[in-house]
Parts: C-alpha cells; sequence; structure tokens
C-alpha cells in the first residue's frame, strides 16, 4: 500500500506542477499577480498529504516571519498560507528543477558561510524588506529533528536590528508534532530518499503554523535572536536552548 500510495501523491504532485508552470508561462506579464507561485506551494503541499492549519495572525506584506526548520516541507505550508519569499543558501540555486523553482517563487540567496559576504547580504534582504513582500528567515541556518532548536545565528538578524520603517519581525513555530521526528530532513539525508518517506507516510501530514506576537524593534541583533528562539521554544514545547 505504501508503494501505491507514494505513485498515487506523486502523480498528482506533478500535475499541479505542470498545470501551475503551463499557466505561469502563458500569463505573462500578469503571471507574478496572479499569484502563482503560492498556488502550487499550497496544492503541491496537499497532494503530498501535507494538511496546513493556522494558529495567530500573520502579520502581512511588510513582515520578517523567522521560523524554526524541519523540513523541506515548511516551504511549502508557510509559502502557501502567506506568499511569503524565502532566503536560501546559494547553492539551492544550482539544484536541478528545485533551484528554477525558487528563482521562480522570488527565493533570495545568500552565502551564508561567507563572512566577507556578510554586509552584501544585509544589504540584499534590507533592499527584498522594501518590496511590500513578506521575507522568511529560518536563522537555525539548518534543519532539526523538531526536539530541539539549534541557536538563531544573530548575524542573520542584521538587516532588522533596527528594522526598517514599517516592517515587523514575527516568530513563526511550525510544529508537526509527534510527526517531526518521522519526516525531518536531517544530518546528510539526501533528499530523494526523505522525500520517499514523506509521500510513503499514511494519512494526512498536519502541520500548524504558529504565528506569533511580533518582536519590540530593536537595534540588538542578538537580543531579536534569542527573544525569537524563546519564543518559539516555548510555543512549541521545547527546553529553552542553553550556551552552557
Amino acid at each position: 500500500m505504501a508503494r501505491y500510495r507514494s505513485i498515487a501523491r506523486l502523480a498528482v504532485a506533478l500535475c499541479v506542477l505542470l498545470f501551475c508552470l503551463t499557466g505561469y508561462a502563458l500569463t505573462w506579464p500578469l503571471r507574478r499577480s496572479i499569484g502563482w507561485t503560492r498556488f502550487f506551494l499550497q496544492w503541491f503541499g496537499e497532494a503530498l498529504g501535507l494538511d496546513v492549519r493556522i494558529e495567530g495572525a500573520p502579520s502581512g506584506r511588510d513582515a520578517l516571519y523567522v521560523a524554526n526548520h524541519v523540513s523541506w516541507l515548511d516551504i511549502l505550508a508557510l509559502g502557501g498560507a502567506t506568499s511569503t519569499f524565502f532566503i536560501s543558501k546559494d547553492d539551492v540555486e544550482g539544484w536541478p528543477l528545485v533551484g528554477m523553482l525558487a528563482r521562480i517563487g522570488g527565493t533570495i540567496f545568500i552565502q551564508r558561510e561567507s563572512r566577507r559576504a556578510a554586509r552584501g547580504q544585509v544589504d540584499q534582504l534590507g533592499q527584498a524588506l522594501s518590496g511590500h513582500v513578506p521575507i522568511t528567515l529560518f536563522p537555525e541556518g539548518t534543519t532539526g529533528d523538531g526536539s530541539k532548536l539549534f541557536p538563531f545565528r544573530p548575524a542573520l538578524f542584521a538587516s532588522v536590528a533596527p528594522p526598517p520603517p514599517g516592517i515587523t519581525v514575527q516568530p513563526v513555530a511550525i510544529d508537526y508534532g509527534a510527526a517531526a521526528a518521522e519526516i525531518a530532513w536531517t544530518g546528510e539525508e539526501d533528499l530523494g530518499p526523505n522525500a520517499k518517506k514523506v509521500l510513503a507516510r499514511p494519512g494526512p501530514l498536519r502541520c500548524t503554523l504558529k504565528f506569533l506576537p511580533p518582536l519590540s524593534p530593536s537595534e540588538d541583533r542578538k537580543l531579536l535572536a534569542a527573544q525569537a528562539q524563546a519564543a518559539i521554544e516555548a510555543a512549541l514545547g521545547l527546553a529553552p536552548h542553553s550556551d552552557g
């Protein structure tokens, strides 16, 4: 049954992909205003069994969402719910098909491991936030298994310390419940085997997006990182991170 379930989900997902790419190509120059990216992420996720629920209120267009990171499914869940753009490591841009879809979706690629590029990344993110489109940042810099959060990187908060005028920094807790350990994409696992596990999983996969109260403006990026992490840990019922 798992094999047939995987084939059925993959077939529906590919139909969604083909439909959206065709529509995107045929609706120039209105394609961005039509919202093809959000439509694709939402329905592609549902085709894979993702059941997204929302708690709290998203801040809207002028927002930097700061979220924990468990799986590639996070992109489908958050993007399908909010029309957000994402910040990603630059190596993703070269991935077959995924890189193309990320570029279509407005992904901002940065060199997270390059200190020399840090200033340019801050400027790049600041310019993106001025475009009145929500941006999502995963400040752990990698995915976890849902049992704890990795330390949030203060350097990634530099563009919002203090935030540009009108920009809200809002923590978002992505909660898969007990299924997080099962579907988490961690360690050295390749995307293919992880996707196979997701496709074969019985029943819907509940993902609750918990939009938490926005952070108070601050010029201290370390404080913003710590406050965002503490808020998400509390929402997920996780033990607070300790530097010791």
